[in-house]
């Protein structure tokens, strides 16, 4: 009896492996560890935010509406967490992102408006925090990237033959990705125009040539 038990273990084990069940586990964690260092550098990219907020302010208070739109951004960041639990939530993601993007669009704006104070930009200060910022950006790329790519593998498992058998038989659902293209447009810099200059005027046709004279 009891060999016959090891037996059935041995089968159901190979059944489970020939089927991609192990293959899930392995790309589930993968997708969590890859969605904790995009966490971890959104927190990051969040917490350099006000020393740089305060640098600015010392140079130009009465741009307090820029300011006031970072500081926003990224009090609505801080109200919204996504666990790895909830990677699966379409509707999740989607506002996590549309809040992480609200904040890339501010920090473009506030930086769009450094530009016009000289003293700021040479300010040692700011361009330390201005290096940090951009640097977690890059970071946040990295990672961003790298989520994307498990995802990808993870949802490519739960949809193709014969593992798609066992996700349906496990409930494992595909989990939510990132809008690359969606996600670029929002953190897409806004366009300033300091002044459109006057278009030059048309070019005048040369006069003719004045008629030679009879013979």
């Amino acid at each position: 009896m009891r060999r016959l038990l090891t037996a059935f273990a041995l089968a159901g084990t190979l059944v489970l492996s020939g089927c991609g069940y192990n293959d899930f586990q392995t790309k589930d964690e993968q997708v969590k560890s890859a969605w904790s260092e995009v966490v971890n550098q959104y927190k990051r990219r969040a917490d350099l935010i006000p020393n740089l907020v305060n640098v600015v302010q010392g140079f130009a208070q009465q741009e307090k509406d820029v300011l006031l739109g970072v500081t926003s951004a990224r009090s609505k960041v801080g109200s919204i967490q996504l666990t790895p639990e909830a990677l699966n939530d379409p509707n999740a993601m989607k506002n996590f992102q549309a809040a992480q993007g609200e904040l890339s669009s501010a920090l473009s704006r506030l930086l769009v408006v450094a530009e016009n104070y000289p003293q700021l930009k040479s300010d040692a200060n700011f361009r330390d925090r201005q290096a940090q910022l951009e640097g977690t950006e890059n970071r946040i790329t990295t990672a961003r990237a790298r989520y994307i790519k498990a995802v990808q593998d993870y949802n490519i498992l739960a949809r193709q033959f014969p593992t798609n058998l066992t996700a349906m038989i496990f409930s494992y659902k595909e989990k939510a990705n990132f809008s690359v293209e969606n996600e670029k447009a929002i953190a897409e810099p806004p366009k300033v125009d300091f002044g459109a200059k006057p278009a030059a005027p048309a070019p005048q046709p040369a006069p003719a040539p004045a008629p030679a004279p009879a013979k």
